[in-house]
């Protein structure tokens, strides 16, 4: 009898020590996804000072767009992707991308600035700094699940851009304001998509995750940017 109360004691103790290392084990996973979690918006948040340093600099000292800083943005940003396992090198190239897209960017508001419409800009700003915490806040606490939507995604970006490369030619406020339009609803589905995506650990380093969510916030303060410039331009 005392054998057989062994041998169930034993069974049950090391149904307990699985049980037990199970959970130890999901603590461990759950407590790595909040730092790479955290991870990632200290450098988001980071990216954006950084961008914002250049937009500074740019309207400040940048007059006209231009093509070398274009190329060197582009040129950051592929870097991105084959150094995502050189930490370092990684981190310097995220960003040398967000502070030079500022630089970029700095034309542009001048654009706005010297048309009278600096308050535009505000407004853009504002208008995107809510929608990404509401979308923010949305994808952690929403069951829904947005990962189907990737393919989609991509199809709708590749109608923009084209759409977008088209416009340089016909010069259309009407296409531009729908492409604009479109744009504001395209990146903030992908601001849902990828921040579910990083809450569930697709994204191999917490750089590749701040640069995508970083390349949303941007194109999103874009859109909305033309979208309330063209109204404005009209009173």
């Amino acid at each position: 009898m005392s054998l057989y109360d062994r041998k169930i004691n034993s069974v049950v103790d090391s149904r307990a020590g699985d049980h037990f290392g199970d959970r130890a084990t999901e603590q461990e996973f759950a407590g790595s996804r909040i730092a790479f979690i955290k991870q990632t918006y200290q450098l988001l948040t980071a990216s954006l000072i950084a961008a914002t340093g250049g937009a500074f600099l740019g309207i400040t000292y940048i007059k006209e767009a231009s093509w070398t800083l274009l190329i060197l943005e582009f040129a950051m940003l592929f870097g991105l992707f084959f150094a995502k396992n050189k930490p370092n090198l990684a981190l310097i190239l995220l960003f040398g991308f967000t502070f030079v897209s500022g630089l970029t960017l700095g034309p542009v508001l001048n654009m706005y600035i010297g048309a009278g419409m600096g308050n535009v800009i505000t407004q853009a700003f504002l208008m995107t700094s809510v929608a990404f915490a509401g979308l923010t806040l949305f994808a952690f606490n929403t069951k829904r699940d947005f990962s189907a939507m990737g393919k989609m995604l991509f199809i709708t970006l590749i109608v923009v851009v084209v759409a977008s490369l088209a416009n340089l030619f016909f010069h259309s406020p009407i296409l531009q304001l729908a492409i604009a339009g479109v744009g504001a609803i395209l990146f903030s589905a992908f601001i849902l998509y990828d921040t579910q995506n990083i809450i569930r650990g697709a994204y191999d380093s917490p750089v590749l995750a701040a640069v995508a969510l970083y390349l949303d916030i941007l194109n999103l303060f874009i859109s909305l940017l033309q979208i309330l410039g063209v109204f404005n331009s009209r009173d």
